[in-house]
């Protein structure tokens, strides 16, 4: 194993605040050290790519590894526990991976891929979820709490685009490591009604990205047929936490979906600086910024907060298809879940006054489901709108 910084000593800071899911190591644990590689005589795991998590890594058998899955920052954190690493194996004897959680549990079944091959592992769960044991295939493959959308990948996507509409990419700003926030906007740059579409402010969360992309899919290949309408799709918000593998935060160690206000991130800075600039008689008209969680929910202004106008879109677009989708049965949540936060849905309403919508999909929704129903509220998307306006 390649020499690291030993970490046991700093487990007891992470540990504070009530994390009780995740034990501290017995005294004989083995030593474990951040890596970018883990090698025994049979096998061999990497952690070079992105996506790849910052787990710390033991060799415990010939073909037995442990992992220590721990959040970027100290607690308290959103328990979403990241992980993923490729990995070697000589042989066609078994070889296993232990994943030990600081500051969270078992979440995320693990995803195997392989070239075009993928599947679920299973795993076996004990320690009341703060230990799982993964028995990897023979061979070689990426495992991964879901399946990794990197930010190449959000690359490919804007450039696919791009060629379905005609739009240019563009960048809004840089993250703190330097990477482009890049994003594209869809028809004309005059129409006075803008969407704003937002994705990846939480790393792990990537079943919003799968919805995301059929999503702009659909409305890519229609945006000759926008009419007033235009389309910021912004859909790789936190690309530094993402590449890192963080669990929720960016670079600066901070949520950014608790930074729309006070705006102290370069990420969050660089989409409003862009809507500060909009032309006179272009104002946004609607949000939604996907995410995941346990199960598909939508959470939209409550009835109280919402206006008439911002009722009949709800009406319009979402209210009455919650069983309309095979496979993607979802609830509407009409409340504010983080009052008094600096979450985009509340920003984006108390700003313009206008629908804004967390698009919340299960960790362990239907992939081709989540994709149907996705390409299908787009595809419905602008008669809403226009059923809304005054």
């Amino acid at each position: 194993m390649r020499a690291g910084l030993r970490i046991w000593a700093a487990l007891p800071v992470l540990a504070a605040g009530g994390c009780a899911h995740a034990p501290l190591p017995a005294p004989d644990a083995p030593a474990i050290a951040a890596a970018a590689e883990c090698r025994s005589a049979g096998a061999s795991l990497y952690f070079d790519f992105e996506g790849a998590s910052a787990s710390a890594c033991a060799v415990t058998g010939e073909r037995d590894f442990a992992l220590l899955v721990a959040p970027e920052h100290a607690a308290p954190i959103n328990p979403s526990p990241w992980y993923a690493f490729r990995y070697e194996a000589a042989g066609d004897a078994p070889v296993t991976v232990t994943l030990r959680y600081l500051g969270g549990w078992h979440r995320y079944a693990p995803k195997w891929r392989s070239g075009d091959e993928s599947r679920d592992l299973m795993a076996e769960v004990s320690d009341n979820g703060a230990k799982a044991v993964i028995a990897l295939p023979p061979g070689s493959g990426v495992v991964s709490a879901q399946e990794v959308i990197a930010p190449a990948d959000a690359r490919a996507d804007l450039a696919r685009w791009s060629a379905a509409s005609g739009a240019a990419v563009f960048t809004l700003g840089t993250s703190h490591d330097g990477r482009p926030i890049e994003a594209i906007r869809l028809g004309r740059a005059d129409a006075p009604r803008l969407v704003v579409l937002l994705g990846r402010q939480h790393p792990p969360e990537v079943t919003g990205a799968i919805a995301m992309r059929a999503f702009v899919d659909a409305l890519a290949t229609r945006a000759d047929k926008l009419g007033d309408v235009q389309v910021l799709v912004v859909p790789m918000l936190n690309p530094d936490g993402t590449a890192r593998g963080h669990w929720r935060a960016n670079r600066g160690a901070v949520d950014l979906n608790r930074d729309w206000g006070t705006f102290t991130q370069p990420e969050t800075r660089a989409v409003k600086a862009w809507l500060d600039r909009l032309p006179q008689g272009v104002r946004p008209a609607l949000m939604v910024d996907f995410h995941s969680t346990a199960r598909n929910l939508f959470y939209v202004q409550g009835k109280d907060e919402a206006s008439p106008a911002q009722q009949r879109f709800l009406a319009a677009w979402l209210e009455g298809r919650e069983n309309a989708f095979a496979g993607y049965p979802f609830t509407l949540e009409p409340r504010n879940a983080n009052p008094g936060s600096g979450t985009a849905k509340n920003w984006f309403h108390a700003t313009y006054a206008i629908p804004s919508y967390t698009y919340e999909v299960g960790d362990d929704a239907d992939r081709a489901a989540t994709r149907a129903a996705a390409r299908a509220l787009a595809e419905s998307l602008l008669p809403a709108l226009d059923t809304a306006a005054p």
